[in-house]
């Protein structure tokens, strides 16, 4: 199961609780009073749907499976659930083994892996879902996209990337054929687990010292977000090009826009 690092397991347990409870305080009855939510959402698409559109971005507690887990969600966003998040030249060590990228690493609210566990119980249904991409390069500049289906499968498939359609500002790294690295339909590599299509592990090669770390690599890869001296996304993010952050995130494809006013709230496809 996904933990903090340096003991702040019960630390962030305690902040999910609050922020968990926050969006849905009793305004009638007091400010000081929470509701308790007697089924946790089991995103946080949900979280903010259950909020009327009030949640805030933080640490919050869902429950995708058979056990809740702590997780941050980018709620002005849209309601993402964040699988993903690394700084170039993070102090968070992304060469893991199999079972580590499984069961993820890192502190939410930094640099971190979910697990590859927890993706496939949030991308497996209900419903359809969606995988966001966010990008921050040294000047600054956002680029994003969307790709629409997106599944990760069991372990037993070697937590395989299934995508659909792209859309969005940065290029679509994950699905075009170039230079042979096709992401999609690829299972996942990690550095005592190689399951990608290169006679050597990609996992295992290294950049200016570094190795790659996991991901769902071909032969090798024309994206890794796991690279922790070099964020690659293309001609988006490289060594010429250089990112500072990225993100991964996860959110049902149909989702629904919270319509709000000073009389009514409404729904709208």
């Amino acid at each position: 199961m996904f933990s903090c690092e340096h003991g702040e397991t019960q630390k962030y347990q305690k902040m999910a609780l609050v922020y968990s409870l926050s969006p849905l305080r009793s305004r009638q009855l007091c400010p000081n009073m929470f509701i308790y939510p007697t089924v946790l959402p089991r995103d946080c698409h949900e979280m903010l749907m259950r909020s009327s559109g009030q949640a805030l971005d933080g640490v919050y507690l869902i429950k995708p499976g058979d056990s809740p887990i702590v997780v941050y969600c980018a709620m002005q966003e849209g309601g993402w659930t964040v699988v993903q998040h690394i700084t170039v030249n993070s102090s968070v060590n992304f060469d893991r083994t199999w079972a580590e990228y499984k069961d993820g690493f890192g502190a939410v609210t930094g640099d971190h892996w979910l697990g590859n566990n927890y993706l496939h119980q949030l991308t497996s249904g209900p419903g359809r879902f969606k995988l966001g991409v966010k990008l921050v390069d040294r000047d600054a500049v956002t680029k994003t996209g969307e790709y629409d289906p997106f599944l990760v499968e069991d372990e037993s498939s070697a937590y395989r990337l299934r995508l659909g359609l792209f859309q969005g500002t940065a290029v679509d790294a994950l699905t075009l054929d170039t230079e042979n690295y096709l992401h999609d339909n690829q299972r996942f590599t990690t550095k005592d687990r190689d399951n990608d299509n290169y006679f050597q592990n990609c996992a295992k090669l290294e950049f200016q010292g570094v190795p790659g770390g996991g991901w769902w690599y071909d032969a090798c890869a024309g994206a890794n977000l796991n690279r922790r001296n070099v964020i690659y996304w293309q001609k988006d993010c490289n060594k010429e090009r250089l990112c500072k952050y990225a993100w991964m995130m996860v959110r049902p494809t149909d989702t629904v826009k919270l319509i709000q006013s000073e009389t009514c709230k409404k729904d709208e496809l």
